[in-house]
């Protein structure tokens, strides 16, 4: 991963700490494909894409996380769950942003649904 992919998804973590999740791991990748932070809230255990764009000329951040991008998320973590004894009740959120910096997130909870 790039510096700045990278120092947005340490921005996007900060944020949702501030917000109550609590980070299980980072860049959990399978055959399938990678999902960058996989968080707690609760009970609940989070998959969150993080996405940042510069350019808004292809539909921003939101507009890049197409079905098939969806998918290989979900077989991802379908995988990460079969690796542990109980499974938790899950969720997949979203954190958007145009600034590596983390100057302007838009978290989304429940984007899509597996």
């Amino acid at each position: 991963m790039n510096g700045t992919g990278a120092q947005a998804e340490q921005q996007a973590a900060q944020y949702l700490r501030q917000h109550g999740l609590n980070l299980v791991t980072q860049n959990y990748r399978s055959r399938f494909g990678e999902i960058d932070l996989i968080m707690r809230d609760g009970a609940v255990l989070v998959f969150v894409e993080v996405r940042l764009r510069r350019n808004a000329d292809f539909g921003g951040a939101a507009a890049s996380i197409d079905t098939r991008k969806q998918q290989r998320i979900i077989r991802t973590a379908q995988q990460y769950l079969s690796t542990l004894a109980n499974t938790p009740q899950c969720r997949f959120d979203v954190v958007l942003t145009d600034d590596a910096q983390g100057k302007q997130m838009q978290w989304i909870k429940n984007a899509f649904d597996a």
